[in-house]
Formats: C-alpha cells, sequence, structure tokens
C-alpha cells in the first residue's frame, strides 16, 4: 500500500470515528473532523502533510521482508 493510499485511509478513518463519537458521545467530537478537513485541504496546496512524516517515520523503524 502506498503512503498516499495510507493517509486517505487514516483521515477516512479519523473522520468517521469522530462523527461517530461526535454522534454518540458529546458533539465537540466533531471537531476533529474540521482538523482532518483543513489538514488534507492545507496539504494540497503546501504539499505539507504532517500524516505523512508520521507514517514515514514508522515504516523506517521497520525490518524489510526476507
Amino acid at each position: 500500500m502506498t503512503i498516499e493510499n495510507r493517509i486517505r485511509v487514516l483521515a477516512g478513518t479519523l473522520v468517521l470515528v469522530s462523527l461517530a463519537l461526535g454522534r454518540w458521545h458529546h458533539p465537540a467530537w466533531h471537531l476533529l473532523t474540521a482538523f482532518v478537513g483543513l489538514n488534507l485541504l492545507q496539504s494540497a496546496f503546501t504539499h505539507f502533510c504532517p500524516a505523512e512524516m508520521i507514517l514515514k517515520r514508522l515504516d523506517r523503524g521497520r525490518q524489510p521482508a526476507a
């Protein structure tokens, strides 16, 4: 799976989880949805994505499969 696909999976999961938590726990969880959306929007224009940096660092720690 490419890094772009993993970012989409992460963003989609965070949006769905925050919407569910906002519905059944507390509406303030919808702020996480707004944050994810704003981050996706700014990364489209600036090409800077914190999630990409974090995922790349996590990949660096993995050992290649033999």
